[in-house]
Order: structure tokens, then sequence, then C-alpha cells
């Protein structure tokens, strides 16, 4: 009995190795999809940041551009692009079966995010880019290789027991 129970659990185990190293290269393919798709040099986000502080001073609004009105305006393109993808199960990277107009709707929406932020943070005298490239150092002293590869456990609970979405 004793020896049926250990093949019992080496073949659970076996399972959950051929299922992470499935999981492991599904995620291998989406990370060779995002390494294909590069963002065009141009406009840079200074370039976009002058051209809408122009497009705000020629309608006199910079009086309404204070933190906190920005910051709302811009969750709420943020919800506008969270209803493009409401009641949409199982979206794939590269938005597979959406069409042309869904698509422009998406960057559409995603641009209004993008014009929000950096305004935001040209409102608040953040370099956004600088910022971003500290975050990224930080982010990667937070999460080592080594202990966080595959797993979706934040860094205050590396010994937390894994969450459902987590797939380890």
């Amino acid at each position: 009995e004793g020896e049926r129970e250990r093949e019992n659990v080496e073949g659970e185990r076996e399972n959950a190795e051929g299922e992470r190293e499935r999981e492991t290269a599904e995620g291998d393919e989406r990370l060779r999809d995002t390494e294909r798709f590069k963002f065009s040099p141009e406009p840079s986000l200074e370039d976009i940041r002058r051209l809408h502080a122009e497009f705000t001073d020629e309608r006199e609004w910079r009086r309404f551009h204070q933190p906190r009105s920005l910051l709302l305006a811009l969750v709420g393109e943020v919800g506008e692009l969270s209803e493009l993808f409401q009641w949409r199960d199982g979206v794939s990277a590269g938005l597979p079966g959406w069409t042309e107009r869904e698509r422009e709707a998406v960057g559409e929406e995603l641009s209004d995010v993008l014009i929000y932020l950096v305004t935001l943070a040209s409102c608040c005298h953040i370099d956004l880019p600088q910022a971003a490239a500290r975050k990224m150092a930080i982010n990667c002293q937070k999460y080592p290789v080594q202990s966080a590869r595959g797993s979706a456990r934040k860094y205050t609970a590396p010994n937390s027991p894994p969450t459902p979405t987590d797939p380890t």
C-alpha cells in the first residue's frame, strides 16, 4: 500500500511538472510575441507632452489642468478603455478576432490614457521616462529572477500560499 501511495504522489508530481512546462512554453511564446512588437521611436513622450501643451494653450485650458483634475480624467479614460474589454473572455495578445474598428478604438483610448498620464506627470514636474527607468530598477530588486520567475505573488508575500491566478 505504501508503494502505491508513493506511485500516486510521483504521478501527481509528474503531472504538475508537465503542466508547469506547458504553462512556461505558453509564457515563452507570449514573450517571443511581445519581443516582436516594438513601438515606433517617434513621437517621444516629450513630443507628446509638447504637442498636448500646445493643444491646451491654444484652447486656454491650462487653468483646468490641476493634478487632481488630470488624475480623475485619466481614471475616466482607463474606464473607457476597460469598457472595450468588458465581457470579452480570453483576450489574447495582439487582439486576434477583433475588427479593425475595435482595434482603432483600443488605440484611441490607450492614447487618451497616455496623453493624460504624460500631462499629469508634466503638471507634477515628474520626468516620466526617468521615473519609469528608476522604478524598473527598483522592481528588479524587489522581484529577483531566481525567486519571482513564474510566480504572480507580490514581493511582500514570498512565502504565502499561491493565489488562484498564480501559475505555481
